[in-house]
């Protein structure tokens, strides 16, 4: 079988990493030299913690499972099995993590609350003032700026792989067929449209102007090395609010008796945060969903940030060296997983996984592969 598959993101990849796996020969096509978008526009963090029960937690926990499996044979992925905390200062704070850990997949996450001195054994930067932390133990991280490129560099050595960068497929020209701006066409048996945010030209066209997904904007920033480890992952408790898995009574208790900082609230932030193999520090996140989307970065978003890092590191944060923002493609419905549509005589479109795509992306390419009967 021959797989074309179009764009070279995480999604794309892992749908090329999948084909490859079971025999088959890829074509991938990025319309940028290397892909350039959410996929390496984030955290790298592999994120059981907060997901939705039953479909998306047991997609995320295969992925996790892939993820591991295939960072043993990749090491340039930087895959770590590093677990997260989310410090705990109020009783609110506290009353939502209990919540969790008495949920009935609690133990399938690695839920355990602990005591401030049981978290800084974990993770001893964390020197600041909390009373008690949530730890999740299947969360992990990988080098998002890297991991795709080193994918593709272990995908090269089957032999059954083509890269073709700096190529825009403009259209469908046949079953399983496309034709890229270079005026080359590209004929499989399957074709992959993982093309992200971008979902005007040809996607549109393909999957009319009522495709359910919409693009979210995010601002995250990069620090220089903190000069020491940062063994876990660090979230603070609006992430509580952000995610699926912490609903209920004792957020709505929070949120009634605690409410978010009004930056935090206005630009609907969380605190997450992962070291980078150089030593920085990736942090973030705000998240923009009204169009059209600002063209520059504000700065009161970075300052919060600032502010909620260096009160659970008990020190100044280092040097901010990167500020940017991204773009990345969610379902409408949030509580999907991913859109996959066929849009075409053999050829579908995988799009609209969210801040779930550098999480779930294994697993959903796992899918798409075992539904197409590769």
């Amino acid at each position: 079988m021959r797989v074309i598959v179009v764009g070279a993101g995480v999604v794309g990849t892992m749908h090329a990493w999948h084909a490859v796996s079971r025999g088959h020969e890829v074509v991938q096509i990025e319309r940028e030299s290397e892909a350039r978008g959410a996929s390496l526009r984030n955290f790298g963090q592999i994120w059981i913690s907060g997901r939705a029960g039953g479909e998306e937690l047991e997609t995320a926990l295969r992925a996790r499972e892939l993820w591991e499996g295939i960072g043993g044979r990749v090491p340039g992925l930087g895959f770590r099995a590093c677990g997260s905390l989310t410090p705990l200062r109020t009783a609110h704070e506290v009353a939502v993590a209990e919540a969790a850990v008495a949920r009935p997949d609690a133990a399938a996450r690695g839920y355990k609350l602990l005591t401030a001195d049981e978290a800084r054994a974990l993770n001893p930067a964390l020197r600041g003032a909390f009373t008690a932390a949530l730890w999740c133990e299947r969360d992990a991280a990988v080098e998002p700026r890297t991991a795709q490129l080193a994918l593709k560099e272990e995908l090269l050595v089957s032999g059954r792989y083509t890269y073709l960068g700096g190529r825009e497929v403009r259209e469908v020209v046949g079953a399983a067929s496309v034709r890229d701006d270079h005026g080359d066409a590209h004929t499989g048996d399957a074709v992959i449209l993982a093309t992200g945010a971008w979902l005007g030209g040809l996607v549109r066209e393909l999957a009319g102007p009522e495709l359910p997904v919409r693009r979210v904007r995010l601002q995250m920033m990069q620090t220089d090395p903190l000069g020491e480890p940062l063994t876990t992952s660090v979230a603070d408790a609006d992430s509580f609010r952000y995610y699926p898995a912490y609903r209920g009574e004792a957020l709505d208790a929070l949120n009634a008796g605690q409410p978010q900082d009004p930056v935090a609230a206005e630009h609907r932030m969380q605190l997450l945060m992962v070291q980078r193999r150089d030593g920085g520090l990736t942090i973030g996140d705000t998240h923009e969903y009204e169009h059209p989307f600002a063209f520059d970065t504000v700065e009161e978003p970075y300052e919060h940030l600032t502010r909620v890092v260096e009160a659970f590191l008990g020190r100044p944060l280092p040097r901010i060296r990167h500020r940017w923002a991204g773009v990345y493609a969610q379902c409408t419905d949030t509580a999907r997983v991913v859109h996959r549509q066929q849009v075409r005589d053999g050829v579908w479109l995988v799009t609209g996984p969210g801040g779930r795509g550098m999480t779930c992306s294994p697993a959903i390419a796992e899918s798409t592969a075992d539904q197409l009967g590769w």
